[in-house]
């Protein structure tokens, strides 16, 4: 049987952490507060109509999940246990999730008493809880990883404790219950262990759902509020314990930014503190659970917030604010408040619903671009229905007393204490006024500008050139890459496609950069258009460290605001020097130098003599990184400056990546800002993968020098030197921009450490140590070849020859276009030659010379389909007499859907043709498409 939370593995270039779909969601409540069976009913059929959001597999009774979550059923709780109840409020219940085997349960169970009673807390007792899955009639697939279904209540072991504290105490007991089981081989989930509320749900349908548990069909079982949900498995495979609502929330969407999040809150927890949340903290970490999806690690922090003092929509918005930054009209007082949150966390970003409840308030709120949809009535006997699209109750129009729909980045609230519906703006007010956000944030925040100047420096043209020789500039990224942005503050235009061989295939010396792919919008995840919607983007940020976040300080907003995420020579400057009068101890900045001897002790041509000494440099700068921290540091420069003929720089996304993890799994990266002085930056992508690695800035200076050195002599006119490196600094801020938007990502704080990206080419040890978390599906390369990459172009700046050192000039290049001493292009004078020639003069055999030289080429310069050869030989042949025909094999064939963006109208209509000619299939993938196409011509097509 497979374990209830376990998913599929990785097979071959298959990953099952690339799933991605959509959800529904929904909440009734009843604004009085009153309990009753009419709102447990409403919800589940608002669930049932919401069928049409979740999914199942090709077995339809096996569902990717459903559930609900209410308050406490008190009464129908005390007819069916068979021990004893304190009054409501005074115990904790919750369902657990069990192993099936006997003896694992035992050994839960003993192990459940013995942590309770480390927690002030005595089990009252365990109820068998009720399931039918034959009634319900759940699939195979679900039953066969279905665990046991028991009900755990406790209480305090001595006297009566506030409710909340009571809370406090089942969340630590949960968290260690789950961790304990796990280290002794006893899977156990709780789906919730609370005073106040409790959670049904499962690998169920929306309609089995009622039917598995009775419970939810007995009319005892009351609520004045019911949160559910419809699952279409997100960023994971369904399982049992996956399905919605959790704890605090129910999610419709994705958080893109997740591994960024979730690396920092394990960052965070060396810091974390709280009077409320009794005894150490460690016993409750991780506060994120290993291979949670999304939605899961998300209710995880809410409640941790949550728990450490804060109102469940204050936590919430600190996790997804408001467009704030470029509201001009917002109130100071608001304004002051997510300036202040925005020193403490990251918004957590991408297309998302939440809704959330603790018993008392539910509601909802959107991310801040409103990806995704919500509208709400409120009737006139004080019901109020939320959910992701209209229709899931059926309301008479006359009892609607209002409605509305979900908007970005302003919270919808029901108070079932109040008995009303709270407004936006009254919440945020009131939040706003708890601290002296305002009076924190103008005493603790230093902006970049406002730093003390300092003496500019101009390299020589001589320094500038040997330098771009030690980082593989060429000729051709300086004509085009460096002086059209220089010129005109914008990325020049390019295709995204290339046809020259990966880096790793490469037989020149690739930037490590090189060896990653940017990940795009896939499915739901829909790009955002950051020229259109410039109020929901930010590219300022904070710099420096953090403090406890569960103790909101003055502290916390003593931070240096960077108002783009690249730096120019001179901002870099203020920043090291921000605290020379040591009147500003707390923004202690300091210089690391990541360099590794390019000759060490090897033999002439040892190979991994390279890889040692790389290995040792890195280990080197991480230690230097931790003293520094201990000794007060708490912005770290780490610089890639000052090589010579001996040493060799470290590529500048593997140190900020090995010192980023470093730190991580020394629990002090929030301890620090990290800034990177780079020399091998300078196109978006490499500040994209930077800042995705863990730079809160870069500072490409040896670019910001280049294109000084351009205006000296001749190369880009009609621009000042200060006015070309502001227009390049600018064009680079620009394309972050519309990289993040590509991914959904507003914010450069939420893109930061994100890791985004995909390494290609890169072995997996150097990955998973260096770059943790990062997908690489291909395996690749170790340091041995970076080192040796690094070599080379070490060679090119200091050439033992003194004759080559007075003729020394940059290579031409040829990455973009093609050179006869460049890099291999598939499509080159040649290969294009015969293609139009082929195509002009029809013969056939023209056209076998261009594929033949083609793929000649893909096999000899690098690229992966290249690589593949057929096996033959493997089986014996099939009879031709068995194999089917061609003229029925090609009524299998089809087109897919590509727009006119892609292929021009003629090719998309001759494809169409083609198709429709052999009996295939064809997509217009446009709708809307001229009505011609539906008439055919007068040869048939």
């Amino acid at each position: 049987m497979r374990p209830f939370s376990a998913l599929p593995a990785r097979q071959g270039l298959y990953d099952p952490a690339s799933e991605h779909d959509s959800c529904g969601v929904a909440f009734v409540v009843d604004t009085s507060g009153a309990a009753s069976r009419r709102i447990v009913d409403a919800g589940l059929s608002a669930l049932g109509n919401l069928q049409h959001r979740g999914a199942a597999g090709s077995e339809p009774t096996s569902g990717d999940g459903a559930g609900i979550l209410t308050q406490i059923p008190d009464r129908l709780l005390r007819e069916t246990v068979d021990f004893e109840l304190p009054p409501a409020g005074e115990y904790a219940i919750g369902i657990a999730f069990l192993p099936r085997e006997e003896s694992g349960r035992r050994t839960v169970v003993d192990l459940v008493a013995d942590l309770a009673a480390q927690e002030g807390l005595r089990v009252l007792g365990w109820r068998g809880l009720p399931v039918d899955p034959i009634g319900a009639d759940v699939g195979p697939t679900a039953r066969g990883c279905m665990p046991y279904f028991s009900q755990l209540v406790v209480a305090p072991s001595l006297g009566r404790l506030d409710l909340l504290d009571l809370e406090r105490r089942a969340f630590v007991l949960r968290k260690r219950i789950e961790r304990a089981a796990a280290q002794v081989g006893r899977e156990t989930y709780f789906a919730s262990l609370s005073a106040r509320t409790i959670t049904y749900k499962g690998m169920l349908t929306t309609n089995q759902l009622r039917l598995f548990f009775p419970d939810l069909c007995d009319q005892r079982y009351e609520s004045a509020l019911a949160l559910v949900h419809s699952r279409f498995s997100t960023n994971t495979f369904p399982s049992w314990p996956l399905a919605h609502p959790y704890r605090y929330i129910a999610h419709n969407g994705e958080i893109n930014t997740i591994k960024g999040n979730r690396n920092r809150m394990h960052a965070r927890e060396a810091q974390l503190a709280s009077d409320l949340i009794p005894g150490d903290l460690d016993r409750i970490f991780p506060i994120c659970t290993p291979e949670a999806s999304d939605s899961a690690t998300f209710d995880e922090v809410v409640e941790l917030l949550h728990m450490g003092g804060r109102s469940l929509p204050h936590s919430v918005l600190m996790m997804i604010p408001e467009a704030w930054e470029n509201h001009d009209e917002m109130a100071a007082r608001r304004r002051a408040f997510y300036q202040f949150h925005a020193t403490v966390m990251e918004p957590w970003d991408g297309p998302a619903c939440v809704a959330f409840t603790d018993g008392t308030v539910i509601g909802a709120v959107l991310d801040r671009n409103g990806l995704r949809p919500g509208r709400w009535w409120h009737t006139a006997d004080g019901l109020v229905v939320l959910a992701s699209e209209v229709g899931v109750l059926d309301i008479p129009p006359g009892q609607v007393v209002a409605k509305g729909r979900l908007q970005p980045g302003r919270m919808f609230l029901v108070d079932t204490e109040r008995g009303r519906i709270v407004t936006d703006d009254e919440l945020k007010a009131e939040l706003a006024a708890e601290h002296p956000y305002d009076e924190w944030v103008h005493a603790g925040l230093l902006r970049l500008p406002s730093l003390p100047a300092r003496e500019h420096v101009v390299a020589s043209h001589e320094s500038v050139l040997r330098r771009q020789l030690l980082f593989g500039y060429t000729e051709e990224e300086l004509r085009i890459l460096l002086a059209p942005m220089a010129s005109s503050g914008a990325e020049p235009i390019g295709s995204m496609g290339t046809d020259t061989p990966i880096a790793v295939l490469s037989a020149r010396s690739r930037l490590l950069y090189d060896y990653f792919g940017q990940l795009f919008a896939q499915v739901t995840n829909p790009p955002l258009d950051a020229i259109r919607e410039e109020l929901v983007t930010c590219l300022s940020r904070s710099l420096g460290p953090e403090q406890n976040l569960l103790e909101p300080t003055a502290a916390a907003s003593r931070k240096i605001v960077v108002p783009f995420p690249v730096i120019d020579n001179d901002e870099l400057a203020k920043i090291l020097h921000v605290n020379d009068d040591g009147n500003l101890p707390g923004f202690a900045a300091v210089r690391i130098f990541g360099h590794f001897d390019v000759h060490g002790d090897a033999v002439d041509g040892e190979f991994g003599a390279g890889e040692r000494a790389l290995r040792t440099a890195l280990d080197d700068v991480c230690d230097q990184v931790s003293r520094a921290i201990e000794q007060g540091a708490r912005i770290i420069v780490l610089s890639d400056r000052d090589c010579d003929e001996r040493s060799a720089p470290i590529p500048s996304l593997l140190l900020a990546s090995a010192v980023h993890h470093h730190l991580i799994r020394a629990k002090s990266r929030m301890q620090v800002g990290l800034i990177v002085e780079s020399g091998d930056c300078r196109e978006v992508h490499h500040v994209a993968l930077l800042l995705g690695y863990g730079a809160a800035a870069v500072n490409p200076y040896l670019a910001f020098e280049t294109v000084e050195d351009m205006v000296a002599d001749g190369t880009i006119v009609g621009v000042e030197p200060g006015v070309a490196v502001a227009n390049y600094l600018k064009a680079l801020g620009k394309g972050v921009l519309k990289v993040m938007s590509k991914m959904g990502i507003s914010t450069v704080s939420s893109y930061t450490m994100a890791q985004i990206f995909e390494a290609i080419g890169l072995s997996q040890a150097l990955v998973d140590q260096y770059f943790t978390g990062t997908t690489s599906t291909l395996g690749g390369v170790g340091l041995d070849v970076l080192s040796e990459e690094v070599r080379m172009r070490h060679r090119k700046a200091y050439p033992d020859n003194p004759t080559d050192r007075a003729h020394r000039r940059l290579t031409i290049g040829g990455e973009y276009q093609w050179r006869r001493e460049g890099e291999v292009h598939l499509f080159n004078p040649e290969t294009v030659f015969l293609l139009q020639h082929a195509t002009r003069s029809r013969q056939f055999e023209v056209f076998a010379r261009y594929t033949d030289a083609v793929d000649d080429l893909s096999a000899k310069a690098g690229t992966l389909r290249g690589l593949f050869t057929l096996r033959t030989g493997v089986r014996p042949a099939v009879p031709l007499e068995e194999v089917e025909g061609v003229s029925e094999i090609v009524r299998r064939f089809s087109t897919g859907a590509m727009s006119y963006g892609s292929i021009s109208a003629e090719a998309h209509e001759t494809l169409a043709i083609a198709m429709n000619r052999l009996g295939g299939k064809s997509n217009t993938g446009e709708g809307g498409e001229d009505a011609d196409r539906f008439t055919p011509d007068a040869n048939g097509d």
